[in-house]
């Protein structure tokens, strides 16, 4: 009795663990997107960037701060009076020795130059901030565009099963008239194309599925096609802000936008860097350390301090080429921000278009449906009648057919456009 007892827990565990394995995960939108932001690798190579340029600046920054050397030598002469006589014009002296101590080196000033360099460095820092807000964009983007596809082949395959389903019991019901010869050959011949037909949209619109699930599995960070229960999404009303308020909040909003401005406002900051090139530099050194070992002509102890002037005289042109390079690059920069401006605003206004396009076309495809099921019924009552041939029956139920199917494509194709209108204006979180 235990063995029976304990053989029907192992039975409905494993009926459990099946079913939980075969039902799709529920997924909503918003799910969907926050997986794809935790695990999509594009965003995650975005933001390493945008923190290795943080690093970049604190590097340029470190000029403003003194650098300090820890020394430990030790060194052996061939005798007492060797000195170093070639490699260099000075010769100096090589004395038996063990010492340590530490040099300090602090910039004093370049005249602004290690400043314009450092503000160069953050903002190309902003700049990829701004890229890796870019990057979560254009992910979200692409989540809702596949998973609202995903939900429209999930409604043209029911429309489809269901096509099938009808046109196939048509099938059986003219089988049996013909067998009775109350229905001509040519009737029964109509009927298995339709039910063909109806399997290739089947067929096609199964596929449609899989592809959607396909992408939007890889978006949420799942290598293997995973099937999931979509949940709907409600229909937003269309925006009633002009073509010109939303190009105004795309010039404020788009990172990508900013990212092009903080580019521009580098490669200035750059140049002007660069310019400076040619300035004087004047720093400070200092030298201090003990000698506990070596020759009794050295004191125990030793330190000195100075400072140094350096001023570029000649380098063949190479400085004044480098200020050249910046400034071009920096009209450049201007020029392509000046261009992907103006391709935001026909980005925009085109897909205001669209959105309001596809909004219209919903109520125009939802009207055609309404008139193509009035169509259908009264064509399949006068085919039961024999008032009517099949082919005016099979007319009828195709454009019911396509008229669902566009239905279902206005919808989620009004989704879509919708999200792509909120990403173009800078506004898809």
């Amino acid at each position: 009795m235990k063995n029976k007892t304990r053989l029907v827990f192992v039975v409905m565990f494993a009926s459990a663990v099946a079913f939980a394995q075969t039902t799709p995960k529920r997924l909503t939108l918003r799910e969907a997107e926050d997986l794809a932001l935790q695990k999509h690798p594009r965003i995650t190579v975005a933001e390493l960037r945008a923190l290795a340029s943080q690093q970049a600046s604190k590097e340029v920054r470190a000029g403003f701060f003194p650098t300090v050397t820890i020394n430990v030598t030790a060194a052996g002469a061939d005798r007492d009076t060797t000195r170093i006589a070639a490699g260099a014009i000075n010769n100096p002296s090589v004395f038996d020795r063990n010492a340590e101590g530490v040099s300090i080196s602090q910039l004093i000033t370049d005249f602004g130059r290690t400043w314009d360099l450092s503000k160069a460095a953050k903002l190309r820092a902003q700049a990829e901030r701004m890229n890796s807000s870019a990057a979560r964009e254009q992910i979200l983007l692409e989540v809702n565009a596949a998973y609202f596809s995903a939900l429209e082949s999930e409604s043209v395959l029911r429309v489809a099963e269901q096509t099938a389903t009808s046109r196939h019991l048509l099938l059986n019901q003219i089988s049996s008239l013909a067998s009775n010869k109350l229905k001509s050959e040519l009737d029964l011949s109509f009927a298995r194309v339709d039910y063909e037909q109806s399997r290739l949209l089947r067929a096609k619109a199964s596929n449609d599925v899989q592809a959607a699930f396909a992408t939007l599995s890889t978006l949420v960070g799942e290598r293997e096609a995973q099937t999931f229960t979509l949940v709907d999404e409600p229909m937003p009303s269309p925006l009633k802000e002009s073509a010109h308020d939303l190009l105004q909040l795309a010039m404020q909003q788009r990172p990508d936008l900013a990212r092009l401005r903080y580019e521009r406002d580098a490669t200035k900051e750059f140049a002007q860097a660069e310019k400076k090139l040619s300035y004087p530099t004047i720093s400070a050194v200092g030298f201090g350390g003990i000698v506990p070992v070596g020759d009794p002509r050295l004191p125990d102890q030793y330190g000195a301090a100075g400072v140094n002037l350096s001023v570029p005289l000649f380098t063949g042109g190479l400085y004044h080429a480098r200020q050249r390079e910046a400034e071009l690059r920096a009209k450049a920069a201007d020029e392509a921000l000046r261009d992907e401006e103006n391709n935001v605003a026909r980005q925009v206004q085109i897909s205001k278009l669209n959105s309001d396009y596809a909004f219209e076309r919903v109520d125009l495809t939802e009207q055609l449906l309404q008139n193509s099921r009035r169509a259908y019924e009264l064509a399949q009552a006068r085919f039961k009648v024999g008032s009517s041939s099949i082919v005016e029956l099979s007319q009828a139920e195709l454009n019911r057919t396509t008229a669902e199917i566009a239905q279902a494509n206005a919808k989620y194709d009004y989704l879509v456009q919708r999200a792509a209108l909120d990403f173009q204006i800078g506004n898809l979180h």
